[in-house]
């Protein structure tokens, strides 16, 4: 117990710095003191986040399962230990789904053994410390009392981690939705760790933020952490997609209208930016607005007032502005397809999401947070990547960046689902998913280094064996588009007329060939 008193005095000097990576190693070196001689194979640190619980220090399982959420209506044995207020032991019989089964070593072998004890503040849980063993009965003789006592300690110090605002260990990004577990963001990689440092920061502020990034990469998300985690999170959050919108309705959208101000204007419009007024206003593909209105929009952003389209007022708004785009918008200043000022006055605080390719190292959390999404839509105990899957997954290059990560492990959990083995609780069952449900191409085996990134208007083409060449994914975007417009063109004879083809408004077809150099 005095190794652990050492610990724990270690911890709380951390707890006091801004150094995220030694706190992190203090987490796990007081798990590894914790059950050090205990004779588990598994064990877990976890804290209570909405209503699941993330991992901040793991023993003997993947490293993946640092980037899960246990979700306690999803996991009877976690919300068993919630609510017991000592130590919660399960019989090797219990027919509770564990949720570490086929986890702890490379067999597809089932926890015998499990125990756990809740961390709490007051009546509140805070978090939970969970040891598990292949071998019924290896944990029986654990002294529960020494059990408790330490985790009161550890509780104290969950405590004191969120009154010191260290939450830095643990910053989470928001999902789509709140009802969804969120993507744990005590990411691995510097460059991660340098940009949760970022939103924190300017978070605090009302200055506009500029998230640019390539396809892919997650910039919905960054924008909606700005919002959680500033003064306006309990205000609206709105988001725009500004290539969605038709170029006739863009101002009315934005502004807003009175009826009667154009035709088919039956009923007052309060507009996006009235809609987020107290709020955050998310611009996602802002270098799709046209030009015309653009003046607009940096007096809105410049005097905090705005006018609906047939009114002879303005209104004052309180709106902080987030513009989202994967356009390299100083290019797009200097093509003349974007004013200088509002560029300027868009990205006061720019804020780059790295791609996938440059984070190798976040590859397991966010492998282990897309398998948590997979298992609960599939209702099945656990999904395990083969070794053989997992490496394939860590040299794939990921042109498609974590989108395409997201989609590749969709597909495969579904199609390892499909061939695996009935049982009687699909609860119970591990489901391993192999390389040939990954779908991936075995000719860009291996990850290719990138010296430029498209978003800085370099291309990137790699050779691979086979003498093929892969292009990068913008360029290969951009010739699928502009061989099927010019079909479109050359079947109907006019614009209009392709624009209808093609399914898509004539302004928004008019700007995107204007960019594809198919138009003036």
């Amino acid at each position: 117990m005095v190794t652990f008193m050492q610990r724990l005095r270690e911890l709380l000097v951390r707890l006091g710095g801004n150094d995220d990576d030694g706190l992190v190693e203090a987490w796990q070196d007081l798990l590894e003191t914790l059950v050090a001689g205990t004779r588990a194979d598994a064990s877990a640190l976890l804290v209570h986040q909405g209503n699941g619980l993330v991992p901040v220090a793991v023993i003997g399982l993947p490293e993946s399962v640092r980037g899960k959420t246990f979700l306690l209506e999803e996991h009877p044995r976690l919300a068993a230990i919630a609510e017991t207020p000592k130590v919660c032991r399960f019989p090797a019989d219990s027919p509770l789904p564990d949720p570490y089964d086929g986890l702890l070593d490379e067999e597809l072998s089932q926890v015998h053994d499990c125990l756990g004890v809740a961390l709490r503040d007051g009546k509140r849980l805070i978090g939970m410390v969970t040891l598990d063993a292949l071998t019924p009965g290896r944990l029986a003789a654990l002294d529960d009392e020494g059990l408790i006592a330490a985790a009161d300690l550890l509780g104290t110090c969950l405590c004191l981690a969120e009154r010191l605002g260290s939450a830095r260990m643990q910053l989470a990004v928001t999902q789509e939705t709140p009802l969804k577990p969120s993507i744990v963001s005590r990411w691995n990689s510097p460059a991660m760790r340098q940009l949760m440092a970022s939103i924190e920061l300017v978070a605090a502020s009302d200055m506009s933020v500029l998230v640019h990034g390539e396809t892919g990469v997650g910039k919905e998300r960054i924008s909606r952490a700005v919002h959680e985690y500033s003064r306006r999170a309990d205000g609206p959050l709105v988001m725009v997609n500004c290539a969605a919108l038709p170029a006739s309705l863009i101002e009315s959208a934005l502004f807003g209208h009175q009826r009667g101000a154009f035709s088919g204007a039956t009923r007052d419009h309060r507009g996006h930016f009235a809609m987020a007024d107290g709020g955050t206003l998310v611009l996602d593909e802002v270098g799709e607005l046209p030009l015309v209105l653009q003046p607009k929009l940096l007096r809105a952003l410049q005097e905090g007032e705005i006018q609906a389209l047939g009114s002879e007022r303005s209104r004052s708004v309180d709106v902080r502005v987030v513009a989202v785009t994967n356009r390299d918008l100083a290019a797009e200043v200097t093509a003349g397809r974007f004013r200088e000022d509002l560029y300027h006055r868009l990205s006061a605080f720019p804020l780059r999401v790295p791609p996938l390719r440059e984070r190798p190292e976040d590859l397991p959390l966010l492998i282990g947070h897309f398998q948590e999404e997979n298992r609960i839509r599939l209702g099945v105990g656990n999904l395990r990547l083969d070794p053989e899957a997992r490496q394939a997954l860590s040299t794939w290059a990921w042109p498609g960046n974590v989108r395409e990560l997201e989609h590749v492990l969709a597909r495969a959990s579904l199609l390892a689902v499909a061939e695996a083995t009935p049982v009687a609780d699909p609860r119970r069952r591990v489901v391993r998913i192999n390389p040939h449900h990954l779908g991936l191409d075995p000719r860009m085996e291996g990850r290719q280094d990138v010296a430029e990134s498209p978003e800085e208007g370099h291309s990137i083409n790699k050779p691979v064996p086979g003498n093929a060449v892969v292009i990068n994914l913008r360029e290969a975007t951009d010739a699928f588009q502009r061989e099927h417009i010019q079909h479109a063109l050359a079947e109907q004879g006019n614009w209009a007329g392709a624009a209808r083809e093609l399914g898509m408004d004539a302004g928004n077809l008019h700007r995107l060939a204007r960019r594809l150099g198919l138009k003036e």
